[in-house]
């Protein structure tokens, strides 16, 4: 049977593909230590958990509203005041299942053939193939290590043109860990400001900063961008929510009702649920996160020192996010065990192949120079798997 022509233009998730592939080895019953997955090892917070099974004990598992209950857009009002001094409204936001699906919905509603958006590389894998589901062109801006990874004004300007629909903005950003400074922000967003852009603000790394870092948000930096951002957010990292799959976009009305449209379509709304213990995420204690994320910093530094350390590997200290983004370029050209290291790709089939450690080529986030691992494993597993990767690549 003949499948639609859309469907080749994309290619699977490789962090998802990768995670899959290192739980079937571990099946197979090899010891595979797995860095790349993007999510959280700790359990969700207890508090949020209960607000779960209060909601099903008093029977809230029916449909809701298609962009989300009043309560829980409410609570993220709520959150955007107080930590974005962002104001919005109820028909403003929508609540989708997970952050990617509203990352969808907003692609889908927005862009079509003809349109170019801006997406600074290295990034998120699914990024371009979203963007070009609806028939757009995704226009890949390089951004260089030497300048943190962060897109650089003369590259934005350049890459401007009466087809520009939008610029996505992801910071701190997965896989660099590259978090923009309100200076930055200001540059960046002054430029956006004098054209007719659309900017997708990507914020679900948001809560996880290290070093002093702030977050600056792009709507708030420039009150005058604002009706022109729509924000992207989620439970699923700070919260360590991933498989409650529950996302939100707030922006212009005209926007946010289409996608309400779209999603009344596809998904309807999101599991009633989890919107329940998300409600409890936004708006109980915060505690668990800080202490998520103190645990990645400690995380951060072992995994970063210890990538140093490797001949051939280099790795700047992220800002944010739970990934670093080492430097292979040492390695690339070298033969080990028989098997040339000619890209990203090579090193991480070399490395599963002979460490049983599992990471993601960095050609997927569009830089075949680096590889993304991510720390958000525990301690025992981030120092067994340097271990392995440092012995793999001095064999």
């Amino acid at each position: 049977m003949k499948l639609s022509a859309r469907i080749s233009t994309i290619k699977p998730s490789p962090t998802l593909a990768i995670t899959m592939k290192a739980n079937a080895l571990r099946a197979e019953g090899r010891d595979i230590i797995g860095f790349g997955a993007g999510e959280p090892d700790f359990d969700t917070p207890q508090n949020i958990k209960e607000a779960a099974v209060r909601a099903i004990e008093e029977g809230f598992t029916k449909y809701t509203p298609v962009g989300g209950t009043d309560e829980l857009k409410d609570a993220i009002i709520r959150k955007f005041e107080r930590d974005n001094a962002l104001t919005y409204r109820r028909n403003e936001i929508c609540v989708s299942c997970g952050a990617k699906h509203s990352l969808y919905n907003l692609a889908q509603v927005l862009f079509e053939e003809g349109d170019e958006v801006i997406i600074p590389a290295p990034y998120w894998v699914s990024y371009a193939d979203i963007v070009a589901l609806t028939g757009a062109r995704p226009v890949i801006v390089p951004t260089a290590e030497a300048d943190g990874f962060k897109l650089q004004p003369d590259r934005l300007q350049d890459a401007l043109s009466e087809r520009t629909k939008a610029l996505i903005l992801n910071s701190p950003c997965n896989p660099t860990g590259a978090a923009y400074s309100r200076t930055e922000i200001e540059i960046l967003a002054g430029i956006v400001e004098k054209t007719d852009v659309l900017v997708i603000s990507d914020d679900i790394y948001e809560k996880i900063l290290y070093d002093d870092a702030i977050f600056y948000s792009i709507a708030s930096v420039n009150p005058a961008l604002k009706a022109k951002t729509i924000v992207v957010n989620g439970v699923s990292k700070a919260y360590a929510m991933t498989g409650w799959r529950i996302g939100y976009a707030a922006g212009p009305e005209n926007i946010i009702a289409a996608m309400n449209k779209l999603q009344s379509q596809n998904t309807s709304n999101p599991t009633s649920i989890a919107q329940k213990a998300s409600v409890e995420a936004l708006n109980g204690d915060q505690t668990a996160v800080g202490q998520m994320v103190a645990a990645f910093d400690k995380r951060r530094r072992v995994m970063v020192e210890g990538l140093n350390a490797i001949p051939g590997l280099s790795c700047r200290n992220p800002q944010g996010a739970f990934y670093v983004f080492p430097n292979i370029s040492g390695i690339l050209g070298r033969t080990i065990q028989g098997k040339r290291m000619d890209g990203s790709s090579d090193l991480a089939a070399y490395l599963l192949d002979a460490a049983n450690v599992a990471v993601v080529p960095g050609a997927d986030f569009g830089d075949d120079r680096y590889m993304r691992l991510s720390y958000a494993t525990s301690m025992k597993n981030i120092e067994e798997g340097l271990k392995r990767i440092r012995t793999a690549l001095e064999t």
